[in-house]
C-alpha cells in the first residue's frame, strides 16, 4: 500500500475528529487570522492558535447540546464568511450535528423553505437582517427553537419574540463553558461516538429551476476530502490560504477541511470589496476562486493599463500576448521533458515584459502566491494563459456540491491550462458512452433530502454519480470539461456547439466584459446577450465623450454598440463557420443575484436570464433565415 493510500484509508471517521487530532498536535500554531477593530478604530489582523479555536468550538458545541441539539440534528448556518462561520460549523459538527448552510443573500422565502425542508432545529444567523427572515416567518418554522445572533446590534429580542427564543453567539459560549465546568470531557466524548456515515452537512444547490435540493454529505466526505487534498501535495503546514469563498457554498467549505489536516494558516475575510486591499497585507501563497475573479482582475489590470495611455496600453497587450504564448510554452515543455522552459527568443522578451508589466501584477496578489486555485466554473484558457505566463499559476479543479467540491486538481508544476487535472487518490472516474463524466468515491453524496426519485436519477445503486457535465481524459488521466450535458445546443443546421467554450474565448478577448450568454439552440444561427462590467466600461465612456451618462445610456450608445462589435468580430475569426456570432445584445445592466440570474457561486442561470431578456432574444432572430 503508497504512503497516500495509507493517509487516506487511516482516517478518522469525522472532520471533528480530525480537528482534535490537529489541536492536539499543534496547540500553540497559529490557526486563524481575522480583521477586528483596533485600539485607535481602524481595523487590524488578529491570530487566533489552534488551542483557542478549540476552546470556542467546544464551547459552542457544549452551548448547542445545552439547548437541546442531539447528533445528526440540523443546525441552520446564515452568514458570511468569516471566523465565527467556521468556529460555528465546527462546534455544530463537535456537536455530532449536521450544518445546514443558508447563503446570506437567499431571499427570506427560499431562506424559511431551506429551514423547513431540511428540517433544522436552530439557526446561528449573522445579523439583524438574517434573523429578521426567521422571525418573520416563525409560524411556518416551528422547529426552529432557538435562533443564535453573532452580530447583536439591532437584533434584540422584541415582545412579541417567545422568551429565551434569541440570545447571542457569546451568550451561547457562556452557557457552553459552564456546562463544560461540569463536565471537561463532554464534547470530546460525543466525538468519539460519531460515526463515518452520520450526516454531517446539508448544503442546498442553487440549481437553475425549480427549488434547490438538499444534497446529504456525511461525516467521512469531510475527512476524506482533507486527507484526499494534502495527499496531493499542493498545500503544506507553512502555507497561508485568503479565504474569502463563501462558505456556504460547497467550495468554500472543503478548504477548511484542508486546512485542519495541513495545519497552517488561514486568513478569513469575506467581504470580497477587500480583496485587492488585504491581499498584499495578508500575503497568502495561495488562495481559491471563481474564474469570474480572475476575469476581473485580467480586465482591471487591462483598464489600468489604458488609462496610462495608448503607449502604455500597447505594452500590456503586448505583454498580455508574450505571457500566453511564455505560459502555452512552459507548459507544453514540461509535459514533454520535465522542465519548465521556452525557447531563447521567447524567454527574453518574457524577461522585459516581467519587468514591466507581470512583476506589478504578481505584487497586487501579494507576492507570495504559489498558485490560485479556480473551481465552480470553466476558466477561459486565454486568460488561464496569460496569469501562467505571468508567474500566477492558476490550478483548474472540479466537483460538484453532491461530490464535497474536490473530485479533480491540477497537480502543481505539471499543470494544464484547459483542463481540471487528475482524480483526488481514492476518487475513480469514467466516461458514459455520450460523453457524461460519471464518478465514484468517499466523497459523494448520500442523496439528495428527501428526494428518493431525484436521488436515483443521478446516483446508481453502485455508488456511481452522474455529473451532468460532458468531459474528456487523456490517456494520463487529465480531465477536460467541454460542456454541461443540458447545456450543448444544437442548431436548426445540426451542428452541435459549447456555449462555454464560445462564452469562454470571449472573456479572453473583450476585457470589458462582465457576463455573456450565447444562444442558438434550434436556430439557424448563434447570437449572444452580453452585459459589461461597470467599472471598466464607464471609465471608457468617461475617455469617450460619454462623460456623465449612466451605465444603461453608455451601454446603449452607437460608440459603445461599436466598441463590442469590434471585439466579437475578433472572436468570430477564431469560431468555425457555425459557431459565429450573427447577433448581440447589450443589456442595459448587469446580471446579478439578485434578480435571480446568477447563482451565488456566479454560475449563470440561463433559463432565467433568457426568460427576462426574451424580447431582446426575439429581436435578434425576427424575419432571421440562414446566413
Amino acid at each position: 500500500m503508497s504512503d497516500t493510500q495509507t493517509l487516506i484509508e487511516n482516517r478518522p471517521p469525522s472532520l471533528a475528529a480530525l480537528f482534535f487530532e490537529r489541536v492536539a498536535a499543534t496547540p500553540d500554531r497559529e490557526a486563524y487570522r481575522y480583521p477586528a477593530p483596533g485600539p485607535d478604530g481602524s481595523e487590524e489582523w488578529r491570530a487566533l492558535t489552534w488551542s483557542a479555536a478549540a476552546e470556542r468550538v467546544e464551547a459552542i458545541a457544549a452551548g448547542l447540546v445545552d439547548l437541546g441539539i442531539r447528533p445528526e440534528e440540523r443546525v441552520a448556518l446564515a452568514s458570511s464568511t468569516r471566523l465565527e462561520w467556521v468556529l460555528a460549523d465546527l462546534g455544530i459538527l463537535c456537536a455530532g450535528a449536521a450544518t445546514t448552510t443558508v447563503y446570506p443573500q437567499t431571499n427570506a422565502e427560499e431562506s424559511v423553505f431551506i429551514l423547513g425542508d431540511s428540517g433544522s432545529r436552530l439557526l446561528i444567523a449573522e445579523n439583524a437582517e438574517q434573523l429578521a427572515k426567521a422571525r418573520g416567518h416563525r409560524a411556518e418554522l416551528p422547529g426552529i427553537s432557538h435562533v443564535v445572533v453573532i452580530d447583536p446590534e439591532g437584533a434584540e429580542p422584541t415582545p412579541d419574540d417567545p422568551d429565551g427564543w434569541i440570545l447571542t453567539l457569546a451568550e451561547l459560549e457562556r452557557r457552553g463553558a459552564a456546562k463544560l465546568a461540569k463536565d471537561p470531557q463532554l464534547i470530546r466524548k460525543i466525538v468519539d461516538g460519531v460515526t463515518a456515515d452520520q450526516l454531517a452537512t446539508l448544503i442546498y444547490t442553487s440549481g437553475t429551476t425549480g427549488r434547490p435540493k438538499g444534497v446529504r454529505l456525511l461525516q467521512d466526505s469531510w475527512s476524506y476530502m482533507a486527507k484526499a487534498i494534502v495527499a496531493t501535495g499542493l498545500i503544506g503546514p507553512d502555507d497561508i490560504l485568503y479565504l474569502w469563498l463563501p462558505l456556504a457554498h460547497v467550495f468554500g467549505k472543503v478548504l477548511i477541511s484542508g486546512q485542519i489536516e495541513a495545519g497552517h494558516v488561514t486568513a478569513v475575510d469575506g467581504r470580497v470589496d477587500k480583496i485587492i486591499d488585504n491581499l498584499p497585507v495578508v500575503q497568502p501563497t495561495y488562495m481559491a476562486a471563481v474564474p469570474r475573479i480572475f476575469e476581473k482582475v485580467y480586465n482591471g489590470v487591462a483598464a489600468k493599463a489604458r488609462e496610462g495611455g495608448p503607449a502604455k496600453y500597447k505594452i500590456f497587450q503586448w505583454a498580455a500576448e508574450v505571457a500566453r504564448e511564455y505560459g502555452k510554452a512552459t507548459q507544453d515543455n514540461f509535459r514533454r521533458t520535465g522542465k519548465t522552459s521556452a525557447p531563447f527568443a521567447l524567454t527574453a522578451k518574457h524577461r522585459v515584459a516581467d519587468t514591466l508589466v507581470y512583476s506589478k501584477l504578481r505584487d497586487a496578489f501579494g507576492g507570495r502566491m504559489r498558485a490560485c486555485i479556480s473551481g465552480s466554473a470553466a476558466l477561459a484558457p486565454e486568460i488561464g494563459f496569460f496569469f501562467s505566463g505571468a508567474g500566477v499559476h492558476i490550478l483548474e479543479g472540479y466537483g460538484l456540491t453532491e461530490s464535497s467540491a474536490a473530485s479533480f486538481v491540477n497537480p502543481g508544476e505539471s499543470y494544464r491550462t484547459g483542463t481540471v487535472g487528475k482524480p483526488l487518490a481514492g476518487t475513480e472516474v469514467r466516461i458514459a458512452d455520450d460523453g457524461e463524466v460519471l464518478l465514484r468515491g468517499p466523497g459523494i453524496m448520500e442523496g439528495y433530502h428527501g428526494m428518493p426519485e431525484q436521488t436515483k436519477e443521478v446516483l446508481e445503486d453502485d455508488g456511481w454519480l452522474h455529473t451532468g457535465d460532458i468531459g474528456e481524459l487523456s490517456v494520463d488521466g487529465f480531465l477536460r470539461i467541454t460542456d454541461r450535458k443540458k447545456d450543448l445546443i444544437k442548431t436548426s443546421g445540426g451542428k452541435y456547439i459549447s456555449p462555454a467554450e464560445v462564452e469562454g474565448q470571449f472573456k479572453a478577448v473583450c476585457p470589458y466584459v462582465s457576463n455573456i450568454l450565447v444562444l442558438g439552440g434550434g436556430r439557424n444561427f448563434c447570437s449572444a446577450l452580453i452585459s459589461l462590467d461597470e467599472e471598466a466600461i464607464m471609465k471608457w465612456a468617461g475617455e469617450n465623450g460619454l462623460a456623465g451618462k449612466t451605465y444603461a445610456q453608455v451601454v446603449a450608445d452607437s460608440a459603445t454598440v461599436g466598441l463590442i462589435e469590434g471585439h466579437v468580430r475578433e472572436l468570430n475569426e477564431h469560431l468555425q463557420r457555425w459557431e459565429k456570432i450573427r447577433q448581440f445584445r447589450l443589456l442595459p445592466r448587469d446580471l446579478d443575484i439578485e434578480h435571480g440570474e446568477l447563482t451565488p457561486s456566479l454560475k449563470l442561470k440561463r433559463p432565467v436570464v433568457e426568460a427576462e431578456f426574451a424580447r431582446l432574444i426575439d429581436d435578434m432572430y425576427a424575419g432571421s433565415r440562414e446566413a
